[in-house]
């Protein structure tokens, strides 16, 4: 078999450069570093919508800002209160000790069957934030803090985890959850349109699509980003701290990406969401440290792989931000799930207009009868 064979074959194994589907909802430019989310940029997104609106857009096609946005905004605040409510009903769910397993737990319990007059979008996006939150705060021995359905969706996730009001942090949760809502054929997001080509529910989808973020290769880096740099503890210890690492053979968390070849575009976004924390007196001094392990991780690695671009990802900035905002990091792979839900549900629903059954073929490689 040639090398040009070998390559081929083993792109076709993850499905890379397969077309499965077309889509209005992202788009993903690996080379030039661009991400659109139905026809807008994510820097223009991040900077002047709220995730409410993104909801709107992403499901309706809803302009930005519109009455789409705000009657979204409306209809999510009252299915977190809904999801509160249910908090008693969900057993031992929000006792498991890992986040995801809780997550995906108590969504599981929804039924569409059993409220069909609610609509599933909001009720899903409702209850991942009401959820997740609950969890941390039972964690930590503290009772759920009760919705607020007049907040915007980011503010009072950040007050039913902390508590607290939220204050400048809230802009900085929204900017995130704008920037992750969708992000092209990722693994979630294809197994939710696996689920939905089967014709199958929304509560069944979006819980497919939670055992596929809960893997660490998908949706696990970013926790593992602030042990990084709490293991790294000073600038003038990274360049060692990095080599040691490689050395081991080990990966340098929130450094590279399967699609881009360039710097993550929503790494951008989210480190100037940190300085503007950082300005604002909000944040921990964490950015100039963070800038520096990712230029020495960088340089290390284009040493060593010279033909291989490998930059900072989504989770190397999204660690750093969501730590300033004040969540706990065992919260942040949930926190991107209460983001990644709009863009999943979405994604299922085209599925459901334009696609069909997906089934792809696998080439036999065991032994024949004899």
């Amino acid at each position: 078999m040639s090398a040009t064979q070998n390559a081929e074959d083993a792109g076709r194994s993850g499905l890379e450069g397969v077309v499965v589907a077309d889509t209005v909802m992202s788009r993903v430019d690996g080379l030039a570093g661009h991400l659109v989310i139905r026809g807008y940029d994510v820097e223009v997104l991040a900077a002047s919508a709220r995730f409410e609106d993104v909801c709107a857009l992403l499901w309706q096609g809803s302009t930005p800002g519109s009455e789409a946005g705000r009657e979204a905004g409306r209809e999510i605040g009252q299915a977190r209160l809904r999801a509160h409510a249910r908090l008693p009903g969900l057993g031992g769910a929000l006792k498991l000790p890992n986040a995801m397993e809780a997550l995906r737990a108590g969504i599981a319990q929804l039924s569409v069957e059993a409220e069909p007059e609610l609509d599933p979008r909001y009720e899903l996006v409702g209850a991942c934030a009401v959820y997740a939150a609950a969890w941390a705060r039972l964690r930590a021995g503290q009772q759920p803090v009760a919705p607020d359905p007049g907040r915007g969706h980011a503010e009072d996730y950040l007050r039913m985890v902390r508590g607290e009001e939220p204050g400048e942090r809230a802009a900085a949760l929204d900017a995130y959850l704008v920037t992750v809502a969708d992000h092209g054929m990722n693994a979630s997001t294809f197994t939710a349109r696996v689920a939905a080509s089967t014709d199958s529910d929304p509560v069944s989808i979006v819980t497919a699509a939670l055992c596929s973020l809960k893997g660490p290769l998908h949706g696990g880096a970013p926790g593992p980003v602030l042990d990084m740099l709490d293991a790294v503890d000073t600038p003038d210890a990274a360049a060692e701290w990095v080599e040691a690492e490689l050395a081991a053979g080990r990966r340098i968390m929130g450094i590279g990406h399967r699609v881009y070849r360039v710097r993550d575009p929503r790494a951008a976004v989210l480190e100037r969401q940190v300085e503007r924390l950082e300005i604002a007196g909000v944040a921990l001094d964490r950015l100039s440290f963070a800038r520096a392990v990712e230029k020495v991780a960088v340089d290390a690695l284009q040493r060593r792989h010279p033909d291989r671009p490998l930059e900072a990802n989504v989770e190397f900035y999204t660690a750093v931000l969501l730590d300033a905002v004040g969540l706990p990091r065992e919260l942040f792979t949930p926190t991107f799930a209460c983001a990644r839900t709009a863009g999943w549900l979405a994604h299922a629903a085209e599925q459901k207009q334009n696609g069909r059954l997906i089934r792809p073929a696998c080439r036999y490689t065991g032994p024949e009868p004899v």
